[in-house]
C-alpha cells in the first residue's frame, strides 16, 4: 500500500457531554454518527459528529481517575484532546516515533482496526494517534470508531469542512517542527500541510490545541447559533468544547 497520511478525527474533551455534544450540533448543523460503548473501559462515554470526512468526537469521563479527566484538571479544560491521523502503517510509525522518544501511550488492536495512541507529554499539546482499517485508504471507506454507517450522517448544508487545526505554545515553530517529525510532515514555516487539513502553530502562553477551523455556508447564521446558546462570540469565533471554534 502506498504512503498516505491525512486527518480523520479530532477528539475533543469535556466534564459531561452535555450540553456540549447537543451544542456542536446544533449550532454547527451536524449529526451525531455514533456513540462508542468500547470506551467504557477507559471510564468515558462519547460521541463522534461527520464534518465531511472528518470525524469529530467529545469524549467525558463519568468516573474518577481517568486519563481524560487528569487533562482536564491539568488544563482547566482548555484544548483538544487528541489528533488522530489515518495512515498505512499505524504500527511502523509508532516505533519511529518511539526512536525519537516519544512514548506508546495505548495500542488498540479490533480487526480490521489497528490504532496506537502517543503520549501527550512526550507528543506535547495533545495525544496524537495513528491509525488505520482495512479499507480506509478510501477517505470514505469503513472507520468503526464511528460507526458501521457514519457516512449517512454527513451534512453539508451548514458546515462543509473542517479545514485548519491551531495549536499554540511558546516556541510554536519547535513545536510545528517536533510535531511535524513525528506525523513524517516537514514543516512548512509554522505550518504542518495535510492533504486535507492544516496544523497552523501560534504562539500562545502554553502548548495546547486551541482552535478548529470550519468553512461554513453562511457564517453569520453560525455565529447566531452560537449566541442563541449563551456562548460568548467575538469576530467569527466562540468558545466550546475547550477549544476556539472559528468559521469563515
Amino acid at each position: 500500500m502506498a504512503p498516505y497520511m491525512r486527518l480523520r478525527q479530532i477528539c475533543l474533551v469535556a466534564p459531561r457531554l452535555e450540553p456540549v455534544i447537543s451544542d456542536v450540533a446544533e449550532i454547527m448543523g451536524l449529526s451525531v454518527c455514533y456513540r462508542d460503548g468500547n470506551v467504557a473501559k477507559y471510564g468515558l462515554e462519547n460521541a463522534l459528529l461527520p464534518v465531511d470526512t472528518i470525524l469529530l468526537e467529545v469524549v467525558a469521563p463519568f468516573k474518577d481517575g481517568t486519563t481524560a479527566g487528569r487533562f482536564i484538571e491539568k488544563t482547566g479544560g482548555r484544548g483538544g484532546y487528541m489528533a488522530i491521523f489515518s495512515c498505512n502503517d499505524p504500527g511502523g510509525r509508532g516505533r519511529q516515533a518511539n526512536a525519537m522518544g516519544v512514548r506508546t501511550a495505548n495500542v488498540i488492536d479490533h480487526a480490521p482496526y489497528h490504532g496506537v495512541q502517543l503520549h501527550p507529554r512526550d507528543c506535547r499539546a495533545a495525544f496524537i494517534e495513528f491509525n488505520h482499517t482495512e479499507g480506509s485508504d478510501d477517505i470514505l471507506g469503513p472507520y468503526p470508531p464511528a460507526g458501521p454507517d457514519w457516512q449517512k450522517f454527513i451534512r453539508k448544508d451548514v458546515t462543509q469542512a473542517l479545514t485548519a487545526v491551531e495549536m499554540q505554545s511558546p516556541d510554536p515553530q519547535g513545536l510545528a517542527e517536533h510535531w511535524g517529525r513525528i506525523i513524517g510532515i516537514a514543516a512548512d514555516g509554522a505550518e504542518l500541510k495535510l492533504p486535507n487539513a492544516t496544523f497552523s502553530f501560534v504562539k500562545g502562553a502554553s502548548e495546547i490545541m486551541s482552535a478548529l477551523e470550519f468553512r461554513v455556508a453562511d457564517a453569520a447564521s453560525v455565529l447566531h447559533a452560537a449566541k442563541a446558546k449563551g456562548l460568548a462570540v467575538a469576530g467569527n469565533e466562540f468558545l466550546l468544547g475547550g477549544v476556539t471554534f472559528r468559521v469563515s
